[in-house]
């Protein structure tokens, strides 16, 4: 479906069953060869085409509606890709001998790749989400099979021309049973998605005995303490929670204010919100890909006393779906805007009395992801994101997981399972340490 007609353009056409299983074990088969060769090489050819392919540019913008977020992403990936050349040689370098307890004995070690990892990436980021976990795992030596969203799949054909041939990583279009079928054929797997999908992703792995690594959703809260900057507040907040139209894992989804500053900030979201257009070009509200659970949650809140202050209701222009950024007040936690995923252009702001209560209810979650804190001081906002269960805390701003990919972090609770996408150690999902035990003394240990 085109986004921003509301018109299918074509069936979507997934490999057949046979012809994946074939893929998988072509690209199994180049692995070795793959691991021996200079990887750095074949990346960075890789990531300068697609930081210059407009035909991708093009197919990304008519897979999601929204110019000015794909050519982001598009710069994000080339990013991305320069960053795990540089990085990837030093993390993944055989490991010093180093003494052992035992006297005589040494230690040391080398990385090991997965032969083939698959990746199941979701509609929202298409190119950024089908490539954050393939390139660290090309990076380090594995072969990759992505199979994307069935709902953007035009950025595909673009995509996999600009591949170097040896360059062993193949993009494919498919559906639900392509993404199940695929787990059996991987020895490691990575997913981005919901919750409900992850869980059985998880149990397909199981069976399959391989390492699943989920990446799965948010309801991000926000907390704004009495001292903090209000204007800048509201302007990251609305940005943090309206950008791609919302519709990011990393959205801030919830947003808890001090009493005393409550009324004041209200009215600068507010007023930020109905300034912020609609549109493909400049972002950041563009279409909906999905109107999903979003007029059944504000239906709900505004029935049980909700106030919508702007936005409110999905729109439809061009055939597409659209929603202004929406503000609400009036919210509890007894609303599911307030509990559930969103995903989409909603802001429900709530008041606090005092700190313990504002890290209560950031803490009262299913989810875990990440979340934003301003204060007065660093430090002030540094002691109230030190007791959030959330992976990634941004400090006087919001969403920065967005742009900043060097953190280390680990969800909580249901946003994910498995080692950090994020930081250098994100490489470690794709090898296993193999350690070499040398005994460089006259005799054996077992020696009497």
């Amino acid at each position: 479906m085109n986004p921003l007609t509301g018109e299918a353009e074509r069936p979507l056409s997934p490999l057949p069953l046979g012809e994946l299983a074939a893929t998988a074990g072509a690209l199994r088969s180049r692995s070795a060869a793959w691991r021996a060769a200079d990887r750095g090489v074949a990346l960075s050819a890789f990531g300068a085409a697609v930081a210059r392919d407009e035909q991708l540019l093009a197919a990304l913008v008519a897979d999601t509606g929204r110019q000015a977020e794909s050519e982001l992403e598009r710069r994000a990936v080339a990013a991305l890709i320069d960053r795990w050349v540089r990085q990837a040689p030093a993390l993944l370098a055989d490991r010093p001998d180093e003494p052992a307890a035992v006297q005589g004995i040494v230690v040391g070690g080398e990385a090991v790749p997965y032969e083939l990892v698959g990746a199941i990436s979701p509609w929202n980021f298409p190119l950024l989400l089908g490539l954050i976990d393939a390139v660290p795992a090309l990076a380090a030596g594995c072969a990759v099979l992505v199979k994307p969203s069935e709902l953007t799949p035009r950025f595909i054909e673009p995509l996999m021309r600009l591949v170097p041939s040896e360059l062993p990583l193949r993009v494919v279009e498919g559906d639900a049973g392509t993404g199940e079928a695929l787990v059996g054929l991987v020895d490691a797997l990575v997913f981005t998605g919901s919750v409900a999908t992850g869980r059985k992703v998880a149990q397909a792995a199981a069976r399959a005995f391989i390492p699943a690594f989920l990446e799965l959703g948010g309801k991000d809260p926000a907390i704004v303490l009495a001292g903090a900057d209000l204007d800048r507040a509201a302007t990251a907040i609305l940005r943090g929670g309206t950008a791609n139209a919302g519709q990011a894992c990393q959205s801030i989804e919830r947003v808890y204010v001090a009493r005393e500053v409550f009324d004041d900030f209200l009215g600068l979201l507010v007023d930020k919100a109905r300034a912020t257009p609609l549109t493909c070009e400049a972002g950041p509200v563009g279409p909906l890909v999905r109107t999903g659970v979003i007029p059944a949650q504000l239906a709900e809140a505004v029935e049980r006393g909700a106030v919508v202050h702007t936005g409110g209701q999905v729109e439809r222009h061009g055939g597409g779906h659209w929603m202004r950024p929406t503000v609400l007040s009036g919210v509890d936690h007894s609303m599911r805007v307030m509990t559930e995923e969103t995903f989409g252009p909603v802001l429900p702001v709530m008041p606090f009395d005092g700190v313990e209560e504002a890290v209560a209810l950031a803490n009262d979650s299913d989810y875990g992801l990440s979340a934003a804190v301003f204060a007065a001081t660093e430090e002030e906002a540094r002691q109230v994101a030190s007791r959030l269960r959330v992976g990634a805390v941004s400090v006087n701003d919001a969403a920065l997981t967005a742009f900043v990919h060097e953190g280390e972090k680990h969800s909580f609770n249901l946003s994910g399972l498995g080692g950090s996408r994020m930081g250098p150690a994100a490489i470690d999902r794709f090898v296993r340490r193999r350690a070499h035990l040398v005994n460089r003394s006259p005799r054996s240990v077992w020696s009497v």
